[in-house]
């Protein structure tokens, strides 16, 4: 199962840089830059924290695709 996300979009709205919104989510910019690529699948929690930060839900942000 692959995703996309939308999390650049967002950072691009709320002008955030990847380094800006690891810190808000208590992880490394390493974790944040591969969820944009689709490199990393989030855990329920960092999905729910990133949404809950640009006010959307994790279905706005995440989107799952059978492979």
């Amino acid at each position: 199962m692959g995703f996309q996300t939308r999390i650049k979009e967002y950072r691009a709205r709320y002008n955030m840089s990847q380094s800006d919104l690891a810190g808000l989510v208590n992880v490394r910019r390493e974790t944040i830059g591969n969820l944009e690529k689709g490199k990393y699948n989030p855990s329920l929690k960092l999905a729910m924290d990133i949404a809950k930060i640009f006010e959307t839900t994790v279905e706005e942000l995440f989107q799952f695709e059978d492979e």
